[in-house]
This record gives C-alpha cells, structure tokens and sequence, in this order.
C-alpha cells in the first residue's frame, strides 16, 4: 500500500515538473496575447476580420531576431492554436528558423503572425518540420479593415504573414523558413502529449495556465455560421 502510495506521489511530481514552463515560454504567452489583442484593436491597419474568420490557425512569433553580419539569418521561438469545435486548441510552442545570404550588419526584432487558411497547411505544420513556401505555400497577407483587394496568391495561399515593427503591421515574405514544434517546450507544457494530440484534441489536453491571456485575445475572433472551412 505504502508503495503504491509513493509512486502516485512521485508520478505528481513528475507531471508537475513537466507542467512548469520556463520564463521564456511565459513570456512567449504573453507577448503573443499583446500582439493579438493590439491587432484586433487595430482595424485600420491590422489584419482583415474577414481572414481571421477563416483561418484555421494562427501562429505568432514574438520578437523575431533577424540580420548578422555576412551571413544573415532569422530565428524565433512561438506558439500556435487552431479552431476545433468552435474552440480555440491549448497552443502549440513553434520554432522558426530562416537563412539568408547576403550583406547585413546589425539586426532588428519584429512581430510575426502567421494565418494557416486551410487544413492542408496544418497537417504539414505537425509534420516535424515545414519548409514555409515549398512544402507549404505562404503569401504576405493584405492589411486593413477589407480583404476584398488581396491577390490570387494571397487568396490560394496556404499561411498568410504578417509582421510588426515599431507599432506597424505589413505583410511580408517567410519563404525558405523552416517552421516546426518546439519539442523541449512541448514536453514541459504537456508530458507525453505530441503537438498534434494537442491540436486535434484526440486527448482531454488542459492548457497551461499561463496561455489563458494568449487564449482570451483569441476568442474575440469568432467564426460565423456562414463561414466554412477549406480544405
């Protein structure tokens, strides 16, 4: 009896060790809800509401790390959450990482959002790792309160991207990035859960508690009745 007592207890603390997120990840939460919220009170100069109806996900990168000197290269670390059920999934912690050649020095962090439009371009995020304009296709997305002037790419387009810096949205190019789940950070939020268990909810997943703001400035994108998923 004593026995079975002492392993539930050390599988508790097993499961509560894998449940603390490290304080990168906390802020990674919060800085994601920031962006989120300031995007939905920016229609103006944001993304179209009627986009945001009908992504399927979202994935937001906060603080973006870009430019070195010779060889160039991006990096940054996210989250992501897909609609399922008319719910927003318990996010998903995303890596993304880019390389480019070419003459730069210094460098400059910005905000980025991603849209994944269509089922397809989630089956290829939860793969391990996607290459973000060939194994998915990805358009800068149109800004502003009408999605009615996008383009054809924009409009077929499996992601949409948007980015910020110094307070302004625009669309930009993520071709070549290779976009895939944080795995160690998975782990600390959900033990023994994969990224994909988590977006199809094919298991009773509870979100950290640190993703509620990230998942409330979710919420005020709703999809109406007359919109209907891509495939």
């Amino acid at each position: 009896m004593k026995t079975g007592i002492l392993c539930c207890a050390l599988l508790l603390v097993a499961a509560a060790a894998y449940a603390t997120l490290s304080k990168d990840e906390v802020k990674r939460l919060s800085d994601s809800a920031a962006i989120i919220t300031e995007l939905s009170g920016s229609p103006d100069r944001g993304i179209p509401e009627e986009l945001w109806e009908k992504a399927e996900c979202v994935v937001v990168i906060p603080d973006l790390k870009k430019g070195a000197f010779i060889l160039g290269g991006e990096y940054g670390s996210g989250v992501m959450s897909c609609r399922t059920a008319g719910r927003w999934t318990p996010p998903v912690f995303m890596q993304l990482m880019k390389g480019s050649w070419g003459f730069q020095i210094g460098g400059q962090e910005i905000d980025l959002v991603l849209l994944v439009m269509n089922r397809r371009g989630i089956n290829k995020l939860l793969d391990d790792k996607v290459s973000l304009g060939a194994d998915a296709s990805v358009a800068a997305g149109p800004v502003g309160r009408s999605a009615h002037a996008a383009t054809d790419a924009q409009l077929t387009a499996e992601m949409l991207s948007y980015s910020r810096s110094q307070g302004l949205f625009a669309g930009i190019d993520v071709s070549g990035g290779v976009l895939r789940p944080d795995k160690e950070a998975l782990a600390r939020a959900y033990a023994g859960v994969t990224a994909r268990e988590v977006i199809e909810s094919t298991r009773a997943i509870q979100a950290p508690p640190e993703a509620s703001s990230f998942l409330a400035a979710l919420s005020r994108h709703v999809r109406s009745n007359a919109t209907t998923p891509r495939n």
